[in-house]
């Protein structure tokens, strides 16, 4: 029996991957940086980001990494009311309706999470958000989501999870749950081949749990 749901945020509550590659281009252009062509670094992490930008100073690494979260992501917010998926609190509403508890286990940083609940108006519907900078480490760890299970009071069998990347597809297996893929928009690329089946919309997550 499913006694939660477990979503990652970035690609599935929101979709705003396209919008980080871009945004974090635009700021490595200010500093020097050219590219032929944007990187999709979708469903990465803040640790695999920088390096790929900047694989070899380390002290560089960090001040480019420290300028954009405290200037440059502050003058270029995030469009979430323009980015949120509109299926997502209908679905978290019917599935509190059915005593099923909802959570977001995201790789984002905690002010990022909070900005989108407020914008996307889920705080009511959740029971729980953990951010993955306030365990010990990023996806394909599985440590957001034994976390968020431990906050829940819920075994990883008793689990749904949402997921998008093949980083956190994995951490979601490996924390012992069932994991569901969300398609990502037309135009992007993803292996969810690991995940137990593939979505189209986040109203499938109801139907998983009928069946």
């Amino acid at each position: 029996m499913i006694k939660a749901v477990l979503f990652d945020m970035d690609g599935v509550l929101v979709d705003t991957e396209w919008f980080y590659n871009r945004r974090r281009c635009a700021y490595l252009e200010t500093k020097g940086y050219t590219f032929d062509e944007i990187p999709d670094l979708s469903g990465t992490n803040d640790v695999y980001i920088w390096e790929y930008f900047e694989p070899n100073d380390a002290e560089r690494r960090a001040e480019l990494k420290r300028e954009y979260f405290a200037t440059y992501m502050k003058e270029h917010p995030v469009p979430y009311d323009e980015l949120k998926n509109p299926d997502a609190r209908p679905v978290m509403e019917e599935l509190r309706r059915r005593g099923v508890l909802c959570a977001i286990a995201s790789s984002g940083q905690r002010e990022m999470i909070e900005e989108l609940v407020g914008a996307a108006d889920l705080r009511d519907v959740l029971d729980a958000t953990v951010s993955g900078h306030e365990v010990s480490a990023f996806k394909p760890d599985p440590a957001v989501y034994l976390r968020t299970m431990e906050l829940l009071g819920v075994e990883p069998r008793e689990c749904l999870v949402v997921e998008d990347s093949p980083l956190g597809i994995e951490a979601g297996l490996r924390s012992g749950a069932r994991v569901l893929a969300l398609k990502p928009r037309e135009g992007v690329t993803l292996d969810q081949s690991q995940a137990h089946r593939v979505i189209d919309t986040l109203w499938d997550v109801i139907d998983e749990i009928d069946s």
